[in-house]
């Protein structure tokens, strides 16, 4: 049983436009060190940015209003703590506690993923989908029922009729989809809206990587500090996080699908 949405969702509009801020943090310096926290809904968007870069009140409006379109936004930027800033200044070392597990994905899983995919490709608007072995629930916004139907004929339509989804039906908050973003993988810590220092990213991707290459799952624990991690340099998984991302096009696109896409 698993359950996918899709990026129009408001969980997923938040989780891109923090994305979309840590993208805006690279293009400042190489390593920046920067947490986004994004809450939205009803017309309103609020963001609380720690960031070792200057991340302007301009910069993120126009991110959100290409997201979510013109809302009111309540937004503060503040150093990242100088005592963790301090701390990492000489070589790059774990940002945080934690443990991590990557679980193969099994074909379930691929077949919904691929499912959200071809809807929101026709449909590019809120939408959540499950399949429990046989049954495939789809609630797509902005569709007509027989239009679904003639693509899925076997699956459950918008059970509760139609709908408009979207920002002004519902809120939206950073990392409140990691289950959908994460499958069987899902762990403590948030994927979205943090730089690659941050091991919920950077080890997260890793063990991810390593459980779908090996078809096995790898769980691995890290404390904040830690300069070596499963028998690699911290900073060479970062570097296998950051090729992730770049080759996905960035942090927004991460945030589009998360791991499980």
């Amino acid at each position: 049983m698993f359950e996918k949405v899709n990026p129009a969702h408001p969980d997923k509009c938040a989780d891109r436009i923090a994305g979309a801020i840590v993208d805006l943090a690279y293009t400042k310096v190489d390593n920046p060190r920067i947490a986004v926290e994004v809450l939205l809904g009803h017309g309103v968007c609020h963001i609380i940015v720690e960031s070792s870069v200057e991340i302007s009140r301009r910069e993120v409006l126009k991110i959100v209003k290409r997201i979510v379109g013109s809302v009111l936004l309540f937004f503060r930027c503040v150093p990242q703590d100088y005592i963790l800033a301090d701390n990492q200044s000489n070589e790059l070392r774990c940002a945080d506690n934690g443990i991590f597990r990557g679980v193969p994905l099994t074909s379930e899983q691929k077949q919904l993923c691929s499912i959200a995919d071809d809807l929101f490709h026709r449909f590019p608007f809120d939408g959540k989908y499950i399949l429990d072995e046989n049954r495939l629930i789809i609630c797509q916004s902005h569709a007509d029922r027989d239009e679904v139907k003639a693509l899925y004929p076997e699956a459950e339509i918008n059970p509760l009729g139609y709908w408009t989804g979207g920002s002004d039906v519902d809120s939206g908050a950073t990392n409140r989809k990691l289950g959908s973003d994460m499958a069987d993988s899902i762990t403590g810590g948030g994927l979205h809206g943090k730089d690659l220092s941050k091991a919920d990213v950077s080890l997260n991707i890793y063990v991810w990587l390593k459980a779908q290459a090996t078809g096995k799952s790898y769980e691995i624990s890290c404390a904040i500090g830690d300069n070596e991690i499963d028998g690699k340099p911290y900073s060479e998984i970062v570097e296998i996080a950051r090729k992730f991302i770049k080759d996905l096009g960035g942090f927004e696109k991460f945030a589009q699908w998360g791991l499980v896409r």
